[in-house]
């Protein structure tokens, strides 16, 4: 087991399938060009590899598939019928939800059971304007069939002043009636806003103000949340649950778990450093030999976490997932 000084060990895994995207959400990428997929991408095949062996070189136990947009991927279908055979303990994936009705069955057939859907608005127009691609409508009806078809949904809204501040109510309205889990989470300082200060502060919307918003409306209570959680959850009495990813505002680095690998083969251990480190070689690897190169990258990805607070980086949150 590879664990830091402060007990931190890496738990869940999260694998970008591609870099390609349907959209072009403003705070993602800032001139309006969707993502695509890189050249290098690795093949279904390695993907299922890498995470078999980052289960038994780090005891990953659970595993969240992103992208870019995961469903826009040609190895989805391939990369879910391996590694749902691995035996971890839970698969989730999430997507911009625009695919999500035409791709249930297969997420269904593969035992996908939980979704985590990126929704900024119901308003079509600011829709639009925010993700710069695709439909509200298409989103809704996926939705509405996940639901019918027993998922678990939690849906992500990144608050942003000037764009969307005016949603959070209706959104949390929307989830409650549902039984949906809103999830806001507060911008992050990547990409190009790391390179652009004024640029996050003009539209950065913190903890303190969200809960002034939501207690204007309803009463909520704080709620229990496992250790290793990004989230701060909070009740709403006879109705359901919210939450804030407060990475600004309340930092979570101290109890992080979370390792991601990219479509291309490499290894992020924190969103906040900029070190990557190659495994699409190692993939190609039997085990026996994989493994022990692959324990050492490991416990260099595992340094890279910061003791404290995100303090932002320069990737691209997209390339490498949420």
């Amino acid at each position: 087991m590879i664990v830091d000084r402060q007990g931190r060990r890496f738990r869940n895994l999260r694998i970008s399938l591609t870099a390609a995207c349907n959209y072009a959400c403003t705070y993602c990428v800032p001139d309006g060009k969707r993502l695509v997929a890189a050249q290098d991408e690795l093949s279904a095949e390695a993907m299922v590899r890498g995470v078999a062996y980052l289960m038994d070189a780090a005891g990953i136990e659970r595993l969240r598939v992103t992208g870019g947009e995961p469903l826009v991927s040609p190895r989805l279908e391939p990369f879910l019928r391996g590694v749902s055979q691995l035996g971890l303990e839970d698969i989730s994936l999430t997507s911009n939800g625009q695919l999500l009705a035409r791709k249930l069955p297969l997420l269904l057939e593969c035992g996908i059971r939980r979704l985590n859907i990126s929704l900024d608005t119901l308003d079509a127009d600011a829709f639009r304007q925010i993700a710069r691609g695709g439909d509200l409508a298409s989103v809704l009806k996926g939705l509405d069939e996940a639901r019918a078809a027993g998922m678990r949904i939690k849906l992500n809204m990144v608050p942003l002043r000037g764009k969307n501040l005016d949603q959070v109510l209706p959104l949390l309205e929307y989830c409650l009636e549902r039984g949906f889990e809103l999830r806001f989470i507060e911008l992050m300082r990547m990409g190009h806003l790391a390179r652009d200060p004024n640029g996050f502060n003009q539209q950065f919307v913190g903890l303190d103000e969200l809960l002034a918003l939501i207690g204007s409306a309803h009463e909520f209570v704080q709620a229990d949340a496992p250790l290793d959680a990004t989230a701060l959850r909070y009740k709403v009495p006879g109705q359901g649950y919210f939450g804030v990813i407060a990475n600004e505002s309340v930092p979570f680095c101290r109890t992080c778990s979370r390792l991601r690998l990219s479509s291309t083969g490499w290894l992020h251990g924190c969103l906040s450093s900029s070190n990557r480190h190659y495994v699409g070689d190692l993939l190609e690897k039997p085990r026996h030999e994989a493994l022990p190169a692959l324990q050492r990258l490991l416990v260099k990805a595992l340094a890279d976490k910061q003791d404290l607070a995100f303090s932002g980086g320069v990737t691209v949150m997209k390339i490498i997932g949420g």
